[in-house]
């Protein structure tokens, strides 16, 4: 309300402008938070993104596409903007002024009232010598090893990963999803996962540790632990201190790397430092999500429950009545290993985990966001609730009540 003064004071009733929050990236991280904003924050908030993408992919079953078990959905970037009730800009973003509150993109320059950055992260080659799996794009070169493979010209197969932030459960798809699809097609191969994990997927827990490592000594993969690999040559994979082991071909994880974008605060490996609410340290106005932040595991269910942390803190900024709930990681992982699934759930940094065969959460999707999942079940006509009321333990927002079809995304 404004009061005008004067000999009658004239009062004019002022309309309070939504805040103009920018999301700066269209992944999961971004998605997410623009769901999770019109939900939380309503009208107000107007939400914008900035993003290069003409396409959202699905990564995450990209590591099926060679073995025919699966592929990488796509889905039109602006489609989804639109659809979560956002707006669109198609620039590539190239640094922040956090001063004057703008963003430096290949099409200009965009101004906000609060940031979300949620650019994701960096994938590099970490082996020398290596076949690198970063996701979409590198099936072919994946493909190539299988049929070397099978044409018995790749008798002995090494999948590694480097040490430091990543996610390593895709090291596991790949070696169960190749033992199942040698044995089928009659090939005689020595499989060895070498990881610089001191046990087989730690991260979530003791229980799933233990069923993952018996699971690969089911399908006769060699297990390594506490092995980080250097290079790949002479059909020779040395690691970094001591030992080797003889492969002809090598499969690794790729190493992840932060943006480094200019005007933001980074560690020394490009990540951004937040507090448990997604807030940027030393800036003002500033959130980040996702795996550009210093999070050391970059998973997208992770991602998206980061964005829901920043967005409720914005929200609340905007003046909405909630009371904004820290970022407290919950893991959840779909292990694909071509036969059944397994479903992993852990708090992180607990070490008790529940692992089954039937979905622990639903949509029973891969990426697990709050309103990410059953957004991306809505486009491919995926029911959102489980098939009886009993059969899952929900852990996203459904109608329990409510009975269809199991269907996966």
């Amino acid at each position: 309300m404004l009061i005008i003064a004067g000999p009658k004071s004239v009062i004019i009733s002022v309309l309070a402008m939504p805040m103009n929050v920018l999301i700066a990236g269209a992944g999961v991280a971004g998605l997410e938070g623009a769901l999770a904003l019109r939900a939380v924050g309503e009208d107000r908030v107007s939400v914008q993104l900035v993003s290069p993408e003409d396409e959202f992919v699905y990564r995450p079953l990209s590591v099926a596409e060679p073995f025919g078990a699966g592929e990488a959905r796509r889905f039109p970037v602006r489609q989804l903007v639109e659809d979560s009730g956002a707006a669109l800009t198609q620039a590539a973003v190239h640094g922040v002024d956090p001063d004057r509150h703008t963003v430096e993109t290949s099409d200009g320059e965009l101004s906000y009232d609060v940031l979300l950055l949620a650019l994701g992260a960096r994938s590099v080659p970490a082996v020398p010598g290596a076949v690198t799996f970063r996701g979409p794009g590198d099936e072919a070169a994946l493909g190539d090893v299988l049929q070397a493979a099978r044409a018995g010209a790749a008798r002995r197969l090494v999948f590694t990963m480097p040490a430091g932030s990543s996610w390593p459960l895709p090291l596991y798809e790949l070696a169960l999803l190749t033992a199942v699809h040698l044995a089928d097609s009659g090939a005689e191969t020595q499989l060895e996962l070498v990881t610089p994990e001191p046990r087989p997927l730690q991260v979530f827990g003791d229980a799933a540790s233990n069923a993952i490592a018996e699971l690969l000594k089911r399908h006769r993969i060699v297990l390594r632990t506490d092995t980080i690999p250097g290079a790949f040559e002479n059909d020779v994979l040395r690691f970094i201190g001591t030992g080797e082991v003889e492969a002809d071909r090598v499969v690794a994880l790729p190493r992840i790397e932060g943006p480094r974008l200019p005007g933001v605060p980074h560690d020394s490996n490009g990540f951004v430092p937040i507090d448990e609410h997604g807030r940027v340290r030393e800036l003002d106005d500033v959130y980040a999500a996702g795996d550009l932040t210093n999070f050391p595991i970059k998973q997208g269910g992770l991602a998206a429950q980061q964005a829901d942390a920043a967005a409720e803190a914005i929200a609340a900024a905007a003046g909405a009545t909630i009371t904004p709930r820290p970022f407290t990681p919950v893991l959840r992982g779909l292990l694909l290993t071509g036969l059944t699934p397994r479903y992993i759930r852990t708090e992180v940094g607990s070490r008790e985990s529940e692992l089954d065969t039937e979905p622990l959460w639903w949509p029973p999707g891969k990426i697990v966001g709050r309103h990410l999942a059953p957004f991306l079940a809505s486009h491919l006509n995926v029911s959102q609730s489980p098939p009886s009321s009993d059969a899952v333990e929900v852990e996203v927002e459904v109608d329990r009540e409510q009975s269809g079809e199991w269907s996966s995304i």
